[in-house]
């Protein structure tokens, strides 16, 4: 079976296009299912490939289909477990399943996850910002067909949330503080507060998003640059819980001076080279400081904490744009003082 689909490439740095592609999909084949694609939410990484061209040492070479924050409807399938029409959130990474880590469970690390919209690889792997999709059966992660579009598109970013509040351990009754809420962070005030923290204080420069903060269910807020933060300094520190979520210098030195000793601190940002980066309050309060990589089985608690409204999300959602406006999509998305998350509308 071949179809045609309209697809949202990046050639480059601000070069975008919607290109017509020919798909085709083997209707014997067991393994893998036709996706018609609803909504895509547009996401930080996508951002760096329009603007930059790139995502650290990851170049675009040839063009490329964005977006790996995608959910659709079953097209064409073989497994028993889908159904024509049925809504489906799609697992965007696809491990090897052979390597160390895979045959560990630990799949999030395997040595040649292919996940969508990645220049990691040349041939690219293409994203999910484009009318139809060939998947495997197990990207494929159904939900009730009441759900709303608007809530699950935020399936993929949650997962991401839910992966790290978990690399803390037990956060029942936890004191936790957030550095940083863009939509991610706002999205760990949510997974934490679902898994029981007790308290959840958040920093920001941006009032906007620290109203969001708010909204997804902190308990207190403070400006990053103007707040005081000296009751949190006493007694080397106050905080079981710290999760660093904008990637700068400045703001993992104060989840470091605010983490109680022998506390934990969950780096989410990704900032790159920390320059002259004073490691004594790590040394001398033993906190663990632990990295968080996209998501393992989260992506399916994700699925089911949203279709079941355990986590809301829409304060998150700033705009839905029809993905022929692709390009006045991913503006708007850059546009971090007034906008939170916009999503691609395929229908």
């Amino acid at each position: 079976m071949k179809l045609e689909t309209l697809s949202c490439v990046v050639k480059g740095k601000l070069d975008l296009d919607i290109i017509t592609q020919q798909i085709e999909y083997d209707e014997n084949n067991q393994d893998q299912t036709l996706v018609q694609i609803t909504r895509g939410g547009i996401c930080g990484s996508d951002l760096h490939y329009y603007q930059h061209g790139k995502v650290g040492n990851f170049e675009v070479k040839h063009p490329m289909i964005l977006g790996h924050e995608v959910i659709g409807k079953v097209v064409k399938t073989n497994d028993p477990k889908l159904y024509v029409g049925q809504k489906v959130a799609i697992n965007p990474g696809k491990p090897c399943l052979k390597c160390k880590y895979c045959l560990s469970g630990d799949i999030n690390q395997c040595e040649t996850m292919r996940f969508f919209g990645s220049a990691m690889y040349n041939p690219h792997v293409d994203g999910g910002f484009t009318q139809y999709k060939v998947v495997d059966n197990a990207q494929c992660i159904d939900y009730p067909q009441n759900a709303s579009d608007d809530v699950m598109a935020f399936a993929e970013p949650l997962a991401v949330t839910i992966h790290a509040a978990k690399q803390a351990g037990d956060l029942s009754g936890k004191k936790v503080f957030i550095s940083g809420v863009g939509p991610i962070g706002c999205l760990v005030v949510a997974a934490v507060k679902a898994l029981g923290a007790s308290e959840i204080v958040c920093a920001d420069m941006s009032e906007r998003c620290l109203d969001l903060a708010l909204e997804m269910g902190a308990t207190k807020t403070f400006h990053a640059a103007s707040g005081d933060f000296t009751p949190y300094l006493a007694h080397k520190g106050y905080f079981d819980v710290s999760f660093e979520a904008a990637g700068h210098p400045s703001s993992i030195e104060r989840c470091l001076a605010i983490t109680r000793a022998r506390g934990i601190l969950i780096q989410v940002g990704m900032g790159g080279a920390v320059p002259e980066f004073n490691v004594m309050p790590l040394i001398a309060k033993e906190i663990s400081w632990k990295g968080s990589f996209r998501f393992i089985e989260e992506f399916n608690t994700s699925v089911e904490w949203l279709s079941t409204g355990k986590v809301n999300p829409l304060p998150l959602l700033s705009k839905v744009v029809n993905f022929k406006d692709f390009k006045a999509a991913l503006d708007l998305a850059g546009n971090k003082n007034e906008i939170a998350k916009v999503q691609l509308s395929f229908e």
